[in-house]
C-alpha cells in the first residue's frame, strides 16, 4: 500500500513542497511516481519521514538528520530510540505542569514558597542527546557539570540574565533596529559575553568560536523553539543577522 503526496502531507502536518525538497535532496525518495507525475510514498518511507520530523523537533538541520539516518539503518531502533526520548520529555513536562500547579496554590494560600519544588522539570538535560550529537560528548559533560556545581540562587540569576537579553533583543527587533546598528552590535556582544562563560562551549581566544556563534544564529532561525524565544521568525532572522555583522568585524 502506498500514500500520494498530497495525503502524506495532509497527515504528517507538513507540505507537498517540502516533501519534495526531501526528495530533491535526498533525504526522502518517493517509493514510487504515477503516470501523471505524482509522488507516492510506501510504509518503508514514511517510517522514515516519522524519523525526520522527530529529529526536526529535536533541532537537526537537513544535512545533521541526512547523516544520523545513513549512519542508523534500523528504522524500529532507531524510533525506539525517539520513543524514549518523546517518554522522557512527556515525564519532564508533567512534572513542570505539576510544578507550576503547586507554585499557583502555595501563592493562592498565602503559604511560603519553597524554592525545592519550583522548578522540578526546568532541567536542562532534556538537550543531551542534542548538544552531543551537535557539539560533542565533552561540550555536554563540562556544561552539566557547570550548570549542576550552581546553587539555586545562581540558576535563577543566570536564568534572570538570560531573559534580559531575549527581552532586549525583541524590543530592538521589534523597534526595527538594524543588525548593523550601535545597538544591535551591544547586544551582540552580550549574546557573545554570555556564551563565554559557559563551559563546553566551542571556544577560540576566550570566546565562542566564529562558527559556532554564526551557526547558533542560523540554528535560532531554523528551530521555531528557539525563534519564538526571540519573537518569531522576523526577530530570529534580526538576531542572526546581528551576530553575523558582529563575527565578521571581531572574530
Amino acid at each position: 500500500m502506498d500514500w500520494s503526496i498530497q495525503d502524506i502531507a495532509r497527515l504528517s502536518g507538513t507540505t507537498s513542497r517540502t516533501l519534495r525538497h526531501y526528495g530533491d535532496i535526498g533525504l526522502l525518495a518517493p517509493s514510487r511516481i504515477g503516470g501523471n507525475g505524482y509522488r507516492y510514498y510506501d510504509e518503508a518511507a514514511l517510517a522514515r519521514l516519522q524519523r525526520i520530523l522527530l529529529l526536526r523537533e529535536l533541532g537537526l538541520g537537513l544535512p545533521a538528520i541526512a547523516d544520523v539516518l545513513t549512519g542508523q539503518k534500523d528504522d524500529a531502533l532507531a524510533l525506539r530510540t525517539h520513543l524514549e526520548w518523546l517518554q522522557q520529555e512527556r515525564e519532564r513536562l508533567a512534572r513542570q505542569i505539576s510544578s507550576v500547579e503547586t507554585t499557583i496554590l502555595t501563592m493562592e494560600g498565602g503559604e511560603q514558597l519553597m524554592a525545592e519544588n519550583m522548578f522540578d522539570g526546568f532541567d536542562h538535560t532534556q538537550y543531551r542527546d542534542e548538544v552531543e550529537q551537535r557539539w560533542g560528548k565533552d561540550a555536554y559533560a563540562r556544561s552539566d557539570a557547570w550548570w549542576t556545581s550552581m546553587s539555586a540562587t545562581e540558576k535563577k540569576e543566570w536564568k534572570a540574565r538570560v531573559e534580559a537579553l531575549i527581552a532586549d533583543w525583541v524590543e530592538a527587533g521589534a523597534r526595527g533596529a538594524s543588525p548593523d546598528s550601535d545597538e544591535a552590535q551591544a547586544l551582540a556582544q552580550r549574546q557573545f559575553d554570555w556564551l563565554s562563560g559557559i563551559p563546553g562551549t566551542p571556544q577560540s581566544d576566550g570566546g565562542p568560536t566564529k562558527e559556532y556563534f554564526v551557526g547558533l544564529g542560523e540554528m535560532y532561525v531554523a528551530d521555531d523553539r528557539f525563534a519564538k524565544n526571540y519573537g518569531g521568525s522576523a526577530g530570529a532572522t534580526f538576531v542572526r543577522d546581528a551576530l553575523k555583522v558582529y563575527a565578521d568585524r571581531n572574530l
